[in-house]
């Protein structure tokens, strides 16, 4: 196999001394895919690896890739992505994914974790009570998106309202105030999980208004989408580039 030597030196960082089973099976994919994904891609941009890894677990998730979730935690644990900030994003991808496509990846996750030693559970990172969530999320939301989010929660026919107001106490109340990852993080990931699962363009286009308000600009989400392009692959990584540069378009308007 013809792989390049830098492809080598980030594949033995992130799994020492390892080898894919489909390099003995597939030796020409495996050439393939690692001097695309682990030479092209990484050096494509000065992204560091633990936003590199963060995100790729976040469109793991987003796309159900289960099977490449399990194969890429323990390099993302390898290369400084934390046990709380793993949980992070598992937790909060079950407000954009539901429990049915994310309960797996908490199997998935414990197993890690336990192969890695790490004891369960994690410490508490919750920071509201059943009194104040709706209240914090709101004022996640506002610090996010803007004033224009402060009375969203009892917007809406009165039919529907609830939802909105659970959007502000559950999704952001009981999610995003929580320890282990900062705003920032938050957005990343949120802007992952609804590029990878498709179908979601209205609130890709409204969360990659807020990564850009909060200062995850233009540029940086573009390197988030060439970073994660080889495990969601291309149309939906040029839908995700679509939604970027609208919302970029509103923001200039």
């Amino acid at each position: 196999m013809s792989i390049t030597e830098k492809a080598k030196e980030y594949h033995n960082k992130m799994f020492p001394n390892s080898e894919s089973e489909l390099s003995k099976t597939d030796p020409e994919f495996i050439e393939l895919f690692n001097n695309f994904a682990f030479d092209e891609v990484v050096n494509q941009d000065a992204l560091d690896d633990k936003t590199r890894f963060m995100a790729i677990l976040a469109i793991l998730l987003g796309c159900q890739g289960a099977d490449e979730f399990r194969v890429m935690l323990p390099a993302a644990l390898n290369l400084g992505v934390t046990p709380v900030e793993v949980k992070e994003i598992v937790y909060q991808a079950t407000a954009y994914l539901g429990i049915g496509r994310v309960y797996p990846f908490f199997k998935i996750t414990n197993e890690v974790f336990k192969e890695k030693g790490i004891s369960l559970p994690l410490p508490p990172q919750s920071s509201t009570t059943r009194e104040n969530r709706r209240e914090a999320g709101t004022q996640a939301q506002t610090d996010i998106f803007g004033d224009g989010m402060k009375d969203f929660w009892r917007s809406g026919s009165e039919e529907s309202r609830h939802i909105n107001c659970w959007l502000a106490a559950n999704c952001f109340g009981d999610y995003y105030t929580r320890g282990g990852l900062d705003y920032k993080q938050r957005e990343m990931i949120t802007f992952c999980f609804l590029a990878a699962q498709g179908g979601c363009e209205p609130q890709l286009i409204s969360h990659a208004a807020g990564n850009i308000k909060i200062g995850n600009d233009k540029s940086f989400l573009i390197k988030i989408i060439s970073q994660c392009l080889p495990y969601i692959g291309y149309p939906r990584s040029l839908n995700a580039l679509r939604c970027v540069n609208e919302a970029a378009k509103q923001k200039e308007v």
